[in-house]
């Protein structure tokens, strides 16, 4: 039986040169059309890691995850935020349309005890989306909470990590580097299923006018080992 070009392409295993290459599983719509776009399912990757690369706290990045964690927590999906630089601002995220019911804290004292968090969180299943800063991550352990994401239910895993982390390796499926741009927010495709971005995205976030610590919806808080809701 012959088979068409058309229906060749449409395979999941098979993709356009200078085209997003079809990702393996479930996708999160990021909520800015611009970067679903370059994005292979035109969203978060669910099961896999995503590194975003900034150059300083509070550039955007958390503005630029924000939409898709609002459509999760709204739909009753658990969101974990995993040994955050501040302590996330309620109100903010609130009006921001995060369900506060739905997001969770995690404070750990140490980068061990923060990668056997992320482990659990993932394994266990019962998250959809994983936000983690890490400073100091080595392969080997990157690699572990990527076995750890593909073996959990499809959550949509993000970690934060400085923009010199650009010169090692890593095992994500997506990287983004992030830097202030004339719309907001210039990001960067610094890895991706399929061919490379040659340019920066231009990415239109709203900075609300009273900034609370590092970011727009944290304050500073205290490391320890506590694990809690974030506070109403």
């Amino acid at each position: 039986m012959k088979t068409s070009l058309v229906d060749i392409l449409s395979q999941h295993s098979v993709w356009r040169g200078g085209a997003p290459a079809p990702g393996p599983g479930r996708t999160v719509p990021t909520g800015f059309a611009a970067l679903d776009r370059e994005l292979p399912g035109a969203g978060w990757p669910s099961g896999a890691l995503t590194e975003i690369l900034g150059q300083r706290e509070g550039v955007g990045e958390l503005q630029l995850v924000l939409p898709a964690l609002a459509a999760l927590s709204a739909s009753g999906r658990r969101v974990v935020w995993l040994a955050p630089p501040h302590l996330p601002y309620a109100p903010a995220l609130a009006a921001a349309g995060v369900n506060l019911e739905h997001l969770s804290v995690v404070r750990a004292p140490g980068r061990r005890d923060g990668l056997w968090a992320a482990e659990q969180v993932l394994r266990g299943g019962g998250c959809h989306a994983l936000l983690a800063w890490f400073h100091d991550i080595r392969y080997a352990e990157l690699r572990r909470l990527a076995v750890a994401a593909e073996a959990g239910q499809g959550a949509f895993v993000a970690l934060f990590r400085p923009a010199q982390a650009a010169r090692e390796a890593s095992p994500a499926c997506l990287r983004l580097a992030l830097e202030p741009g004339p719309e907001g927010l210039a990001v960067r495709i610094l890895k991706r299923r399929g061919a490379l971005v040659a340019r920066p995205l231009g990415i239109k976030i709203e900075r609300p006018v009273h900034a609370l610590g590092g970011t727009s919806f944290s304050t500073p808080c205290a490391r320890g080992p506590v694990a809690r809701p974030c506070p109403a």
